[in-house]
C-alpha cells in the first residue's frame, strides 16, 4: 500500500466529502456544498479556512489580483470545490497554481456534480 502525503487527514476530509455528497446529492451550486462542508469542519472541530487569499509575488513586488482557495484545512491541504461536468486543465491548473503560491504541497480537487463523488488528488513539490 502507497504511503499518500498528509494520509490521515486526506482520509478525514474526504470521508467529509463523501458524507455532504450522501446528504445533499448533486445538483446544488458551490456555495451549498461549501456551507455543509464548513459545518462538518466545524461540528468535527477540523481547523480549516474559508476563502483563504493568497497574494502572487512578481519580482520584488505583489501583484493587485489575488487568489482565493476554497478551504485550506489542516493549514497545509488546498480544497477546491466544483460543480462541473467533468475536471479538466483548468482545474489542475488553478490547484497547482494556489498550491505553488501557497508553499504547500497537497490539494484536493473535488466535483460535487455527479451521481458519485469524484476527487483528485494534486501534489506538488516544494523547491
Amino acid at each position: 500500500m502507497e504511503d499518500f502525503l498528509h494520509k490521515d487527514k486526506t482520509y478525514q476530509i474526504i470521508g467529509i466529502l463523501f458524507e455532504v455528497h450522501k446528504n445533499l446529492g448533486k445538483g446544488f451550486s458551490e456555495i451549498v456544498y461549501k456551507d455543509a462542508i464548513e459545518y462538518e469542519f466545524s461540528h468535527q472541530s477540523i481547523p480549516f479556512e474559508r476563502e483563504k487569499e493568497f497574494s502572487v509575488k512578481y519580482k520584488e513586488v505583489i501583484l493587485k489580483h489575488k487568489f482565493y482557495a476554497d478551504f485550506v484545512v489542516y493549514n497545509n491541504i488546498i480544497l477546491e470545490i466544483k460543480t462541473v461536468d467533468c475536471f479538466n486543465n483548468s482545474h489542475y491548473n488553478q490547484c497547482l497554481n494556489y498550491l505553488k503560491i501557497s508553499n504547500n504541497e497537497l490539494a484536493l480537487l473535488v466535483n460535487f456534480n455527479s451521481v458519485s463523488l469524484e476527487y483528485k488528488r494534486i501534489a506538488h513539490s516544494i523547491k
